[in-house]
């Protein structure tokens, strides 16, 4: 199982590449002269920034306020700089975990890389299969619980910097064009079988 683990990263950072409405969304840690980039969806790295968030306001409220983490984002560890190239995509992300290290202060994040899921019919073949498939690689990244409350910022600003949303429905704006769920055409006389006044 290949391990890309940055303890501490120069850098961690969420980032996305191309137009609103078919961008990329990528997670890229650098440090020790090398730069591991993986893939994910839209709504995991918003996942991620409000479970991070979660993760360091419990840490303070178990604590009475007294474990090293800042309420907000340190503005001195803003990060608006673009991903660093080349973007070479090691692997896709399935699933995240995250955890608080009280030893060293430290938030621990793991992405693992998506599998795919294979039925079986029989415990041999369970077996089987179990010793032949690879294990999953993994990007682990320990960063401080500023280090922390940066990247959410960031990530939850890149989420955010997609397409508008329709004020009506909440739905992503298309520069082609929307369809409201919520204006079908019609007024709401005309559906209830009334006509003008």
């Amino acid at each position: 199982m290949p391990v890309f683990d940055y303890d501490p990263p120069e850098r961690f950072v969420a980032g996305a590449v191309g137009q609103p409405g078919a961008r990329a969304f990528f997670l890229q840690a650098r440090g020790q002269g090398r730069i591991t980039t993986v893939a994910l969806e839209k709504f995991q790295v918003a996942v991620l920034a409000d479970r991070l968030d979660e993760l360091l306001d419990e840490v303070l409220r178990r604590t009475g306020g007294r474990a090293p983490v800042p309420a907000v984002a340190p503005t001195e560890l803003a990060d608006e700089g673009p991903l660093d190239l080349p973007l070479d995509e090691e692997f896709r992300v399935g699933t995240m975990a995250l955890a608080w290290d009280p030893e060293t202060a430290q938030v621990i994040i793991e992405a693992q890389e998506a599998t795919d899921e294979v039925e079986i019919e029989d415990d041999e073949e369970i077996a089987a299969s179990l010793g032949d498939r690879p294990e999953p690689a993994v990007l682990r990244v320990r960063i401080s619980a500023a280090e922390a409350r940066a990247f959410s910022r960031r990530a939850l600003e890149i989420v955010a910097a997609g397409r508008p949303p329709c004020p009506l429905c909440g739905r992503p704006l298309d520069p082609e064009g929307h369809i409201c769920v919520r204006l079908n055409g019609h007024h709401p006389g005309e559906l209830s079988g009334q006509g003008p006044a």
